[in-house]
């Protein structure tokens, strides 16, 4: 109650924010061809990301940065299981207290090997797939074909109020200029060209469509096996033609139709183009994908851009809004920019069906799986910016792998359901040395849950529709926390690899964040017993009640129990600084004494390997400070300037030359902020800094805790 009326003290004195100013000085301008420049239009469930010419001219120029994908939620692709390989083939046993549980393993080395091949296929498969690159081919005046060296005077806008990528550049001195848009109900592409080049018969609509990419980390195409698959036309008038896609035993299809008049030429396999006649200087076009043959009349480009129009000026007008236009801090335009292309970004990579890979509809990462440790990430800023509606139904995904999750924690001997992490929609769990001993996925549903039911006002049809997977998930992580008589306390592990990766297995016992997430994910399962007028459950309760308490040593808290002295190490001053999710990611606990806390935080700024992380650990942090009364640092470390903090012209936010983007530092960005802005302490101050530097404006922002 003290929360809701000092908000409403801190709202109530604010101009209401302009959106549409905020919005549109973020609209991206490109004068430069640069790889990691490419821009994407998408609707959530499918997304074309573009060069400088507006359409995906020049492919293979982009695989050196961020490379220009058309991918979709239902675009998934196995390679033929020629071994009939299962996770059976993987499974390998490690110790747990006296007895052994069975873990899908990551086998390497000799290649032959059965265990190494059902590895390879298993994680392999199935995989995001890339749809068809869809360019121009401009001819110039010399007959040769246009390559990127060839555009001139290039100014590329991204309107990101409208959705509109306005491309121009010059040939020969001959401007041309396209409007780009993504339908926002349908996976389809909007295009309309403006150029001479068309009367002179210069300009084609190039049409190329790939196999499947085998690459962990990849454009997700493969131009070089040519007989792997099929393309052929089964429709075609003078106005459209659809093409049926077939690789290996997926089937998939691509219908293209157009304006002004025009001739679908085939050039060879897999390859064609639309070539408008020569009378008109302007082309107007779309293209959509689909599993199924499309059985509706496709819009025009007119109504596809008032579709952009309207979805995208109520997202923009709903939701929540914040404002750094009144700040003085030089780093605060840069962190408005960040925090409007993030929503962006995430609004048209992130809301689809299912949950989405780490580098969303874009470019492939893991094989285009996804990783359900992430999703917290992907996911929880939508409900603390008030725009749950866009991922709810990526909640509701749980219960549709549910059974897989049973049969894990039944394989295991373990009660309840395990959440898979690396998985495509099927659930199937990924083999991984890494991966499969993770837990910290486990308690994310209970958090989903109980956000929603506080999003909701309190709507007991909230707790009955999620009960089951908070009640299965309380079970497993009650069963898997084990009993030690010589500590009479239960213990996490082994076998466990913490959220801070760089722990072996075989050792590692209660990790200091997942303790303190066991301990929550429980208290709150049992909370939603009494909510329904149900029994407390004995044994969960015996488990909140005697979890082992967090390693500390020096008024430090450790990473894990089983290591020592971890803050001289530099093997462990690496990876995810994660035991400072203790207090932000999670809200405060019994089991957190606040001074050790604060001295773990300012020893990881000492002595971290900031290097060694990952794009969510800089939010991650802020929000640990911005709990602990300490908004200056906050801000330091939501803007530290590292590389994996580094967020490129188009918002992406850059890790390494592998990933040129990684979405989930995208979200976390946005959940630090909206915590920063709701976090209200003792003194009636939010997480910015209170020097006179932070004029912060605010709108429509839920807790976090």
């Amino acid at each position: 109650i003290l929360f809701c009326i000092l908000l409403s003290c801190i709202n109530s004195n604010q101009k209401k924010i302009n959106r549409y100013e905020l919005v549109n000085r973020h609209n991206i301008v490109i004068n430069e061809i640069n790889p990691y420049n490419s821009l994407t239009v998408g609707n959530g469930n499918f997304a074309y990301t573009v060069d400088i010419t507006g359409m995906q001219s020049f492919p293979e120029f982009y695989e050196e940065g961020i490379s220009l994908g058309t991918q979709s939620q239902w675009g998934w692709h196995p390679f033929p299981n020629t071994g009939d390989y299962c996770l059976k083939d993987v499974m390998k046993n490690f110790a747990v207290g006296t007895d052994s549980v069975p873990y899908a393993y990551q086998y390497t080395g000799n290649a032959e090997d059965r265990k190494v091949k059902a590895t390879n296929w298993l994680r392999e498969n199935p995989h995001k797939l890339h749809l068809g690159i869809v360019g121009l081919e401009i001819e110039k005046n010399n007959s040769a074909i246009f390559s990127v060296n060839d555009i001139q005077n290039p100014v590329q806008k991204l309107n990101l109020w409208t959705g509109e990528i306005r491309s121009f550049f010059e040939i020969d001195g001959i401007p041309v200029e396209l409007f780009t848009y993504c339908h926002q109900e349908l996976d389809m592409i909007s295009v309309k060209i403006k150029t001479e080049l068309i009367k002179h018969g210069q300009l084609k609509i190039k049409i190329r469509f790939p196999y499947a990419s085998s690459d962990k980390f990849s454009s997700g195409y493969d131009f070089s096996k040519p007989t792997f698959h099929e393309s052929c036309v089964i429709d075609s008038t003078d106005k459209q033609v659809v093409f049926e896609r077939l690789l290996d035993d997926y089937k998939y299809y691509a219908c293209f139709t157009w304006k002004q008049d025009a001739e679908l030429i085939k050039m060879k396999n897999h390859e064609y183009f639309i070539v408008p006649v020569k009378r008109n200087s302007c082309f107007e076009f779309n293209f959509l994908f689909s599993d199924r043959i499309p059985e509706i009349k496709l819009p025009g480009y007119k109504k596809t851009v008032k579709n952009n129009k309207q979805h995208w000026k109520k997202f923009w007008e709903g939701g929540g809004a914040v404002d750094f236009s009144e700040c003085t801090d030089l780093r605060a335009f840069e962190l408005e920019r960040r925090i409007v292309l993030s929503q962006y970004l995430t609004k048209i990579q992130c809301t689809g069906s299912l949950p989405p890979q780490e580098t969303g509809l874009t470019t492939n990462s893991w094989h285009g799986k996804f990783h359900l440790e992430m999703h917290w990430w992907h996911a929880m800023h939508f409900l603390l910016w008030q725009r749950a509606e866009l991922i709810e139904h990526q909640i509701d995904y749980y219960f549709s792998i549910f059974d897989k999750a049973k049969k894990t924690a039944q394989n295991q001997g373990y009660e309840g359901v395990r959440w898979p992490k690396m998985i495509a929609p099927d659930g199937r769990e990924s083999p991984s040395n890494i991966g499969t001993f993770l837990i910290w996925q486990q308690p994310h549903i209970i958090y989903f849950a109980e956000k929603l039911y506080q999003y909701y006002n309190l709507d007991k049809a909230v707790l009955k529709k999620y009960k089951n997977l908070v009640f299965s998930t309380a079970a497993f992580m009650a069963s898997y926390a084990r009993f030690d008589s010589v500590k009479n306390k239960y213990i996490l592990g082994p076998a466990l690899i913490p959220a801070q990766e760089c722990f072996s297995p075989e050792t590692t016992i209660n990790p200091s964040f997942e303790l303190v997430y066991w301990y929550w994910g429980l208290k709150t399962a049992q909370r939603w017993k009494n909510r329904l007028g149900e029994t407390e459950n004995k044994k969960w309760q015996d488990v909140i009640d005697n979890i082992s308490d967090l390693p500390i040593q020096d008024s430090l808290y450790l990473f894990t129990e089983n290591v020592k002295n971890s803050y001289i190490n530099t093997e462990y001053l690496k990876d995810h600084p994660i035991v400072l999710g203790t207090l932000g990611f999670l809200p405060l606990t019994e089991k957190i004494d606040t001074a050790i806390l604060k001295n773990t935080l300012h020893k990881i700024i000492e002595k971290w390997d900031w290097n060694t992380t990952w794009g969510w650990d800089f939010p991650l942090a802020a929000m640990n400070a911005a709990c602990l009364n300490e908004p200056e640092l906050a801000i330091d470390l939501l803007m530290m300037d590292t590389d994996k903090n580094l967020y490129l012209l188009n918002g992406h936010n850059y890790q390494d030359d592998k990933l040129g983007l990684y979405l989930p530092g995208n979200g976390a960005l946005l959940t630090a902020v909206a915590l920063m802005c709701t976090h209200i302490n003792t003194w009636g101050y939010n997480g910015f800094p209170r020097n006179g530097d932070w004029n912060v404006k605010f709108e429509n922002l839920n807790k976090l805790h």
